[in-house]
């Protein structure tokens, strides 16, 4: 391995942009956040060291003997973050990146490409909550002495970097690979009227770009160390090394790296990256990762140590893993589908590990194409389900999960009759991960409120007999339009007694389920109002009073207090005899 001769950004780009430089299968995807990229930029525009890079030459005559990436250009949060599989026509060898992989998408993201993330408060599946954002640099930011950053980059919308004014000119920075010569500087400057913003502004303008113009054309800021050797396992050795120390790289990281280089007759990394792109469009869509899945590897594969130690993933281990591919990725689908008729998706699943012992127990079974709705199957569903909900809000899977995965495991393994829910019960008991709820733990499930993500959970195990493959919703029982001051007061509730409505209007005591169509007919009208509607007889009253646990009271919005007082001793006299 050795030093060689530092080139410009400007090269580096080029020769991302031509393919030339690639990244190895064993290379995990890109993982910056915006504000990581931005600040890099402020680091050269300030001569900061970036570090040295690691490159690998391979020879055209080998480059068919490995998989190899493109960089990612046009990163989207939800449609376009994986790297796209290289094809390989030319007769060209190529570099491969070692180490320096973020640091050089980054580049080309800011140089050449765009970043969208989703805007807060919007809807995953919404195409418009993720606006592409191209990196643009403030030529009329002037500094404070006690800032951290001396160069205002950002990633905007063209909207927002058309707004100019005495504060404000923000240059794309992708045009400084079109401003070839340094004459050029002032010409952009003038042609875009930078001096009618005063002569301080134009000298901080004609300042940053001559800075950046420098930093991309002109200074040989890429320095690297050059590996020519084609043993794989060394290349993957030196990955290992360079990427364990002092990164965020992680064992599954190391996991992926291995396999991808280890696997015989599939692609590890397209495999797991289809595999997880897969289960995460079921239902209303989970947020599986490649971790979550190199552990059910683990889990499912029958190791006997399931942490991520990278002793453990040798290339026995590896191949013993490819051989049960299938397998185990048709128990995970089996458990994600079984969880989206449950009524789960990626806000309500707050442990994913919870995932794993259930795929390891349909594994076990063979994972029926149909376990999630065959009638035979319905004892092993109504286990499982409590189950979940147990250790969702037990939280039991916090802290270390594979001190509870493995006596899980164990259990389940030797079982020979349905899911061994009251055996797990038992094994867990006395101990910090036990599944029992004492008198507290019930009280507190009445602090769960509206659209929190555990709120889900407490709801469901109330509703027992509900088909959750129908979309049911979060309802508040007694409308939420009506609790502003205003409205109450006009409502002729007290003064002194609106605080307590306030408080509790968004509690679990106010929330039932309600699938979609009877929640839109109820829409904001008065509870009484709509229960006499939608039920004129008393017989079915009364039946939709105990299916939801509604006190047999007067339930006008003034009688409010007393219905959530009685409503919450009801709801623990049903988690008391639900969790028996």
């Amino acid at each position: 391995m050795a030093f060689v001769e530092p080139i410009t950004i400007k090269d580096a780009i080029d020769r991302i942009h031509r393919k030339s430089y690639l990244l190895p299968a064993i290379q995990r995807e890109f993982v910056w956040h915006p504000d990581q990229i931005e600040t890099l930029f402020d680091s050269l525009m300030r001569d900061y060291p970036i570090n040295s890079f690691l490159f690998w030459e391979v020879e055209r005559g080998n480059v068919d003997k490995y998989q190899f990436y493109e960089f990612v250009r046009d990163y989207h949060e939800r449609d376009s973050y994986h790297n796209p599989k290289a094809n390989l026509n030319g007769n060209a060898g190529i570099i491969a990146i070692l180490d320096g992989q973020q640091r050089l998408t980054s580049l080309y993201i800011g140089l050449k490409g765009s970043y969208a993330w989703k805007m807060p408060r919007k809807r995953w599946d919404n195409d418009t909550a993720f606006p592409k954002r191209h990196l643009y640099l403030n030529l009329f930011h002037a500094p404070e002495e006690d800032s951290d950053i001396e160069y205002e980059f950002s990633f905007l919308t063209k909207t927002e970097a058309d707004v100019r004014d005495s504060d404000n000119f923000w240059f794309k920075v992708s045009d400084i690979l079109d401003i070839v010569e340094p004459v050029d500087v002032n010409d952009y400057l003038l042609n875009n009227n930078a001096a009618q913003f005063g002569n301080d502004n134009f000298r901080l303008a004609n300042r940053a770009l001559f800075k950046l113009h420098d930093v991309i054309h002109k200074s040989k800021l890429i320095n690297f160390f050059l590996e020519r050797g084609e043993n794989l396992d060394k290349v993957l050795n030196i990955f290992i090394r360079v990427n364990s120390g002092g990164t965020q790289l992680n064992y599954s990281d190391l996991l992926l790296s291995i396999a991808t280089a280890q696997w015989k007759d599939k692609d590890a990394r397209e495999e797991i990256t289809q595999f997880v792109d897969e289960v995460n469009g079921i239902g209303d869509g989970f947020n599986i990762n490649k971790d979550f899945v190199l552990k059910c590897c683990l889990f499912l594969g029958g190791f006997r140590e399931i942490a991520f130690k990278i002793d453990n993933f040798n290339k026995a281990n590896m191949l013993n893993i490819e051989q049960q591919w299938d397998d185990i990725t048709k128990a995970i689908r089996s458990a994600v589908i079984l969880l989206a008729n449950f009524g789960y998706n990626r806000t309500t699943l707050t442990s994913n590990n919870a995932l794993i012992p259930i795929a390891y127990y349909l594994q076990k079974i063979g994972a029926p194409n149909n376990f999630a709705i065959a009638s035979r199957y319905e004892g092993d569903r109504k286990a499982i389900f409590k189950w979940l909900v147990i250790v969702l809000l037990k939280r039991t899977f916090s802290g270390q999960p594979d001190n509870v995965l493995r006596p899980v495991r164990e259990i389940i393994s030797s079982s020979d009759q349905s899911f061994p829910f009251e055996e797990i019960v038992s094994k867990l008991k006395g101990g910090t991960k036990s599944l029992s709820f004492d008198e507290d733990e019930i009280d507190s499930l009445l602090y769960y409120g509206y659209g929190e993500a555990y709120t889900y959970s407490v709801l469901a195990f109330l509703y027992p007999t509900l088909d959750f493959r129908n979309k049911f919703h979060q309802d508040h029982i007694f409308p939420k339009k009506m609790f502003t001051r205003t409205r109450l007061l006009k409502a002729g509730i007290k003064d002194d007694e609106i605080d307590f409505f306030m408080e509790k209007f968004n509690s679990l005591a106010n929330l039932q389920l309600l699938e979609g169509i009877p929640n839109q007919e109820k829409s904001g009208k008065d509870f009484d109002t709509w229960l006499a509607e939608k039920y004129p007889s008393a017989a079915g009253r009364r039946d939709y009073k105990i299916k939801h646990y509604i006190p047999d009271i007067d339930l006008s919005i003034a009688n409010f207090r007393e219905f959530i007082e009685k409503r919450e001793k009801l709801l623990i006299k049903a988690f008391r005899n639900l969790l028996t």
